[in-house]
């Protein structure tokens, strides 16, 4: 019971901090939109792509969608509450555009305007042999079907309503205003105070319908847009440590968690409701292979380990149902190595010495299971917070289930 009780506490100190930055990120949002600062910058919140490599999304085939501010993610996967986090920015879109006026990036060419969306991400993860996984990520944007930056004329008409009744109130207060002044009637000065007062009150207002308005024109916008085209290419490195119950790093693992990755993301729309997302990546790493000699003489056999170079190819594709709040996916994802055996991987890295022999029969490596079905979905619960879940279902290459795994995110802007 003791124990339970330690469990439950330890839980609690864990979780404490992320409700109270997302708490600190909606009161973010209430102070922009006071502010006047709100504009449609993204079409979705996706995870930061250094998690995308790990593959401890919810969705291993994700949205697409360029940020324009600081973000924090949290990965969980089973019951764990491990401290999970990636951090994502954009340095380029921080020094060139984001203090500057929008029209800035409006002029700016292709070019620039695609190296504004270059994003860096680092991140660490614990997964479930306590390995310690630390990496980073940079991706780009090359291709979008609607950049929500570029919307020019947005709220025009909005602008111009506004203005033109602002200055129609003010001028009608000045009139009140000189009336009063001029009036000797006292009941005719104690009417004129109260339309005063009521013509105050309404000035009152002024900027919170405004923003309002605004902020409806927003939601109108992303709604329309929420499964806009886009094309990503984004490459990155993640290291994985065997770690002891303290958290101190010790020997880098050499398997598919260790290495450099290359890939594309992107979605084209299906409609206004579905949208259709594919992945293509390749993973550069080391991979340790364990296998035993055996003397031919004495029979004694003794174990020996060999590093391969190998590669890991991933495509899968995704179809995604919803809307700008919230969302339901499904998704297929299919690895293959490029060396088929870790027999065929000893093979160009050992040569087993005179007198030997290989033991076909022991040589092993980290096996890589093909095929990956997920179901999720998201919900965006506000418009710095989205919450990702899924539920992964590991196969075999014989179609033999093998795990079947629940993961959970949070992705917050700071802003």
């Amino acid at each position: 019971m003791q124990s339970c009780n330690i469990y439950n506490l330890i839980r609690l100190l864990l979780v404490l901090p992320l409700l109270i930055i997302c708490g600190w990120c909606q009161a973010q949002e209430e102070e922009e939109s006071k502010s006047g600062r709100l504009s449609p910058k993204e079409f979705s919140i996706p995870p930061s792509p250094v998690f995308d490599l790990m593959g401890v999304t919810p969705s291993q085939i994700n949205r697409t969608s360029d940020i324009r501010d600081f973000k924090v993610d949290w990965s969980f996967r089973s019951w764990r509450l491990n401290p999970n986090i990636a951090i994502q920015a954009q340095p380029l879109w921080e020094l060139l555009y984001k203090r500057k006026p929008l029209l800035k990036y409006q002029q700016a060419g292709y070019l620039m305007q695609r190296l504004s969306t270059l994003d860096l991400s680092v991140g660490t993860v614990q997964n479930e042999e306590n390995d310690r996984r630390i990496g980073f990520s940079v991706k780009m944007n090359l291709l979008k079907g609607k950049d929500p930056l570029m919307s020019r004329g947005l709220y025009d008409d909005i602008t111009v309503r506004f203005e033109e009744e602002e200055t129609s109130v003010r001028l009608q207060l000045k009139e009140l205003q000189a009336k009063l002044d001029s009036s000797t009637n006292i009941v005719e000065k104690a009417a004129i105070r109260n339309e005063i007062a009521s013509v105050n009150e309404q000035l009152q207002t002024f900027h919170t319908r405004r923003q309002t308005a605004i902020t409806e024109r927003v939601s109108l916008f992303v709604a329309e847009h929420w499964n806009a085209a886009s094309l990503d290419v984004a490459f990155g490195r993640v290291f994985t440590y065997q770690s002891d119950s303290a958290g101190s790093l010790r020997k880098l693992r050499l398997n598919r968690n260790t290495g450099w990755g290359l890939w594309i993301n992107g979605g084209v729309p299906l409609g206004k409701r579905w949208l259709l997302s594919g992945l293509l990546r390749t993973t550069w790493y080391e991979e340790q292979v364990d296998f035993l000699i055996k003397d031919q003489v004495t029979a004694e056999e003794i174990q020996r380990s060999a590093v391969a170079e190998n590669k890991l190819y991933s495509v899968g594709v995704n179809i995604r149902y919803g809307g700008p709040l919230y969302s339901f996916f499904a998704e297929l994802l299919y690895e293959k190595k490029s060396l088929k055996t870790p027999v065929e991987a000893l093979e160009e890295v050992f040569t087993a010495p005179a007198g030997t022999g290989i033991v076909s029969s022991s040589v092993q490596w980290t096996t890589v299971h093909p095929t990956t079905i997920s179901v999720g979905g998201d919900w965006r619960i506000s418009r710095n917070v989205i919450i990702n879940y899924g539920m992964r279902w590991l196969l075999d290459k014989n179609g033999r289930s093998q795990a079947f795994t629940p993961v959970a995110g949070i992705s917050c802007m700071m802003r």
